[in-house]
């Protein structure tokens, strides 16, 4: 067998495999989230989010948006030397992004079945 036919035969073969793999996993909520930051965000997003008193300040005061809220929470990054996840019975994590040119930093207690905005910074 000839090598040009030994590599169309692969191609084939990844190509058919690639329209099934599309097929079934077609409408499925199916996600990668390997890395810690993003396996902590889902599960940080997977609960029921309260808001601090201090929170519910400034979103009467239109400092900020719940938006801009749930778009850190869905896209920040976690720097996990200045947050706490080891601490008992919640770890407490220090999540930041860039919204509308500001950056946004929240403070999060995730507890079992509840994650609670404890803090913001707006810089």
């Amino acid at each position: 067998m000839k090598l040009i036919q030994r590599i169309g035969y692969y191609l084939g073969g990844f190509s058919i495999g690639l329209i099934i793999l599309a097929f079934f996993l077609n409408g499925k909520k199916t996600s990668c989230s390997y890395g810690p930051e993003a396996r902590v965000l889902k599960n940080i997003n997977s609960k029921k989010i309260i808001y601090n008193q201090k929170i519910s300040f400034y979103l009467k005061n239109k400092t900020i948006d719940s938006s801009e809220i749930k778009y850190v929470l869905k896209k920040g990054s976690i720097d996990f030397s200045e947050s706490n996840s080891r601490q008992k019975p919640c770890g407490v994590y220090n999540i930041e992004a860039n919204v509308n040119e500001k950056e946004i930093i929240l403070f999060i207690e995730n507890c079992d079945s509840i994650a609670t905005i404890i803090d913001l910074k707006v810089e």
